[in-house]
């Protein structure tokens, strides 16, 4: 019998075996994005950098090998660009959804003066961050407005969020590190709303912050999070969080309110979210307990 989880509208079966990689294959997923035509791209820190999948869980293609350091994020654009976040390569780079390379931002290993240790390649890096430093120093998220700018949250040994044009012109970066509105204890997941909010998963200081997309701060989502990482929008307005620290997967409203939350510390160290067309959910997620090793993509089948 399936796993069910979740409440009222919001409940789910488990697929814990969705994914049917090729034999012999190897892919801790670090993140995923879905396109507009239900394709899965599975971004990890095997050999196969990036790994697409049909809604079944089939495999169709891959592409990416030997390009990046340290896979992190992914994101489809609505015209199935596929934008990806290098952390320690310190760039962001914009594909085809075949993987032809259309623009790079950012200069490979370059890494600003946030008064972190830039020898060292750490998620803690964070705590050692005195002041901003501007793009980039281990950048985490991404998130593409309707207009083409582009939004990088840079947290894992900065306190930044970058504004882009699509051009890839830096236009201007917020955030120092603190706990007040507006600062940042390692900027995790980036995600640019229906409304146009910029929504960024501060992940040590456990909340989502809301701003406008020139940096002002607007509030603060009053769900009680643990390491929120990445954030989701589905075509209602809702939100799906995946929170890293706690091992929870959360459903928000519009306005940040909780509507359904599921599971327990065996999910700490979940790193992705998306959705389809149809409303099931995918999640990247650990497996027996072995963390951002062990991770994969499990899909939430809309009960």
């Amino acid at each position: 019998m399936a796993t069910t989880v979740g409440s009222d509208k919001y409940t789910y079966e488990v697929h814990e075996e969705w994914s049917k990689l090729p034999q012999g294959w190897e892919a801790p997923m670090a993140a995923l994005t879905v396109d507009s035509k239900d394709r899965v791209y599975g971004f990890n820190r095997g050999e196969h950098s990036v790994i697409v999948f049909d809604q079944d869980g089939n495999y169709l293609s891959s592409w990416g090998e030997g390009l990046f350091a340290f896979p992190h994020a992914i994101y489809a654009d609505p015209q199935d660009n596929i934008w990806i976040v290098d952390r320690n390569h310190n760039q962001i780079y914009k594909f085809t959804s075949d993987g032809e390379l259309l623009m790079t931002i950012g200069e490979k290993g370059y890494r600003s003066d946030t008064g972190a240790d830039n020898s060292v390649f750490s998620s803690a890096g964070y705590k050692d961050v005195t002041r901003p430093g501007g793009p980039f120093n281990l950048p985490a998220g991404i998130g593409v407005s309707r207009s083409g700018d582009i939004f990088i949250s840079d947290g894992y040994a900065n306190c930044e969020v970058h504004k882009f044009t699509a051009e890839g012109k830096h236009v201007k970066s917020w955030g120092t590190p603190g706990s007040g509105p507006g600062e940042f204890m390692l900027p995790h997941g980036a995600w640019v709303d229906s409304r146009g909010r910029v929504l960024i998963a501060d992940r040590e200081n456990d909340r989502v912050q809301v701003f406008s997309q020139d940096g002002d701060f607007i509030e603060q989502w009053p769900a009680k999070l643990i390491g929120p990482a990445v954030i989701w929008e589905d075509g209602e307005g809702v939100f799906y969080v995946a929170e890293h620290n706690g091992g929870f997967f959360s459903v928000l409203s519009p306005d940040g309110e909780l509507i359904a939350r599921w599971g327990d510390q065996k999910f700490r160290s979940c790193h992705g979210v998306s959705g389809d067309s149809q409303g099931n959910i995918y999640f990247v997620q650990p497996v027996s307990g072995e963390g951002s090793t062990g991770r994969r993509i499990v899909k939430y089948v809309r009960a």
